[in-house]
């Protein structure tokens, strides 16, 4: 008797909530048959296709709500959909730190007894950091469109990704260090500046002013660090991006080596530095010897990387625009001077 009266209260159960009206959404932008798509690192280390969108651009489509069971109606406490920008530190899961949250209320609490479609927009939204995916941390950008029930919401999330711009560096010098150890080695290398776009090339030199060791190799790597936490909490994440033979074979004095090596191929980001107080990443040239007895020389140097702007879109915002004009000066300018100094040579 008392199996069967269980039977029945769970089959009532069971029907309750499957008689019931419910509904699926959809988040769709409103210039999604043309607007840009890039990869983007999922935290699985996959990629995706994300829509792309820059600081001070709209963000604006359309929330379509189906009606799973069409004649019945759904009761709901209001719908409304969210565009948030957030840093979660995956040693501290659960805690998302918003530093963009903005709400767009599409309907008042009522009832659907018809699929609906809603329009939103967010005009002029500040999306003041790069999206990225790291080993510790990730900074992510998205839409959330909840309707809101007593029960259970119903909701769906879109992800966006966001690049950063940035102006040509006014003051890019080049870098030069000496490095050596007493009476048995002294060289001097030498980078053409020490800002680079992410496609750029780093052109450098390296001098042998003193050889009293037999170096059998040396490269030049790319070191990237990412820095999460804050005091004792501080979680460094060293990840070698690229490495570039220079040398096979020993060097002599006086000698001298052409280093040019493009940024183009690598995976970057641009640098970033103290994230809402809540993450860095910063990248090195690391100048790396190694003797016959295997022993390691190295040299790091830090370097800046900045996102140079592409076309100037309508839809950017005007001070994305600016910046891109004055990249697009300083860049000819740049030119001018480099092939000014090639015709000289």
């Amino acid at each position: 008797m008392l199996s069967s009266l269980l039977h029945l209260h769970v089959g009532a159960v069971m029907s309750f909530f499957s008689f019931g009206q419910s509904a699926e959404i959809d988040i769709v932008l409103n210039d999604a048959e043309t607007k840009k798509k890039v990869e983007h690192k999922t935290e699985d280390g996959k990629k995706d296709k994300y829509f792309l969108f820059y600081d001070g651009e709209t963000v604006s489509g359309k929330v379509n709500v189906t009606l799973k069971n069409p004649g019945k109606r759904l009761e709901h406490q209001g719908i409304k959909i969210e565009f948030i920008g957030q840093i979660e530190l995956y040693y501290d899961r659960g805690n998302h730190h918003e530093f963009v949250s903005l709400v767009k209320d599409l309907a008042r609490p009522g009832e659907l007894t018809q699929s609906q479609t809603f329009d939103f927009e967010f005009t002029h939204v500040e999306k003041p950091y790069e999206s990225y995916t790291g080993q510790n941390v990730k900074l992510r950008y998205f839409l959330r469109a909840t309707i809101s029930r007593r029960l259970n919401d119903i909701s769906k999330e879109m992800d966006i990704v966001v690049h950063t711009l940035s102006t040509y560096p006014e003051l890019n010098s080049s870098i030069k260090m000496e490095v050596g150890i007493e009476d048995c080695l002294h060289i001097e290398f030498e980078y053409n500046k020490s800002k680079y776009h992410l496609k750029d090339v780093i052109v450098g030199k390296i001098y042998f002013l003193l050889v009293r060791i037999k170096i059998k190799h040396m490269e030049i790597d790319i070191i990237k660090r990412e820095t999460t936490g804050t005091g004792p909490n501080v979680y460094h994440e060293n990840d070698t991006i690229a490495k570039y033979e220079i040398m096979d074979g020993a060097p002599v004095r006086g000698e001298s080596i052409p280093i040019r090596l493009f940024l183009a191929g690598y995976e970057m980001t641009p640098t970033m530095r103290d994230i809402n107080k809540k993450f860095s990443v910063r990248y090195y040239l690391n100048l790396v010897l190694i003797d016959e007895e295997e022993r390691r020389y190295f040299k790091q140097q830090e370097i800046t990387l900045w996102r140079k702007g592409d076309i100037v879109r309508k839809s950017m915002s005007h001070q994305a625009a600016i910046a891109s004009q004055r990249f697009e000066g300083s860049s000819n300018n740049e030119k001018a001077v480099a092939q000014n100094k090639e015709d000289s040579n």
